[in-house]
């Protein structure tokens, strides 16, 4: 169902539902126990994200939305559900590690949520995204209506959400969905290359930059200090310190 592998400082989890990914409370529990895993490691500084599957995932399962709605405790047992569903894609949000979501075919409803809770998502020339809810008389509730927003700006979020319009990877890039759009052939290649480049950083500063990317949304921190916060505690890590004088040294040889 979802896999876990960690090669270096690269942990990549694939999912692999057949036939379209669709999220159940085990898939929850599979994620939940890989970003765990993922939390516990010192080693992992990039998490790559992926489909085993020929879609990249098309959302809630449709069999455990069909079984809950039609009762007052099927409706509260949907809304805990979703709940967990918020609370996981917080948690890979808000790990230190770098995540890359790689986006092969259809992300749709919880799958595009739990792309945008990536911090990098590369998508394929012929891949389809969206946030198709307002049909069903449903809403994004995974975290799309708040992170397409914040990601995208109000008038993408209203367009996607409101309209629920599904858009291929091109105007996904266009839209800022995705940071990179790549050909279907290319994109396996392409997104390696770039958790590779990305984890040429230390973890230590990948998460201090991240945590101070985060606090120009947040009301309660200064972000600026939140820089000096961060600069301090890299500099009293003996990884910068060796890095830096490296790096000075090599410029003095030059």
């Amino acid at each position: 169902m979802i896999s876990l592998s960690v090669t270096d400082h690269i942990a990549t989890i694939t999912l692999h539902r057949p036939p379209v990914n669709a999220i159940n409370e085990e898939w929850l529990d599979r994620m939940n126990a890989a970003i765990d895993e993922i939390a516990a490691s010192s080693q992992v500084s990039v998490v790559l994200i992926g489909s085993g599957e020929r879609v990249f995932c098309a959302g809630a399962d449709l069999s455990l939305m069909s079984r809950r709605f039609d009762t007052t405790e099927g409706r509260d047992l949907m809304i805990a559900f979703v709940r967990r569903m918020q609370q996981t894609y917080e948690r890979l949000e808000n790990l230190g590690a770098v995540s890359i979501a790689r986006i092969e075919g259809a992300a749709m409803g919880g799958g595009l949520e739990l792309a945008l809770a990536c911090d990098l998502r590369v998508i394929c020339e012929t891949a389809r995204v969206g946030l198709p809810e307002a049909r069903l008389g449903l809403l994004p509730g995974a975290g799309g209506t708040q992170r397409m927003t914040r990601k995208c700006g109000d008038d993408v979020a209203r367009r996607l959400i409101l309209g629920a319009e599904i858009v291929d990877g091109r105007m996904a890039r266009e839209l800022r969905i995705a940071q990179w759009c790549v050909a279907a052939s290319e994109i396996a290649d392409f997104t390696r290359e770039l958790a590779e480049r990305v984890g040429t950083s230390t973890g230590a500063a990948l998460a201090e930059c991240k945590h101070c990317i985060a606090a120009v949304d947040s009301q309660g921190e200064d972000g600026f200090e939140r820089e000096l916060a961060g600069t301090r505690a890299l500099l009293e890590t003996e990884q910068t310190r060796l890095r830096v004088r490296e790096f000075l040294n090599s410029r003095a040889q030059t």
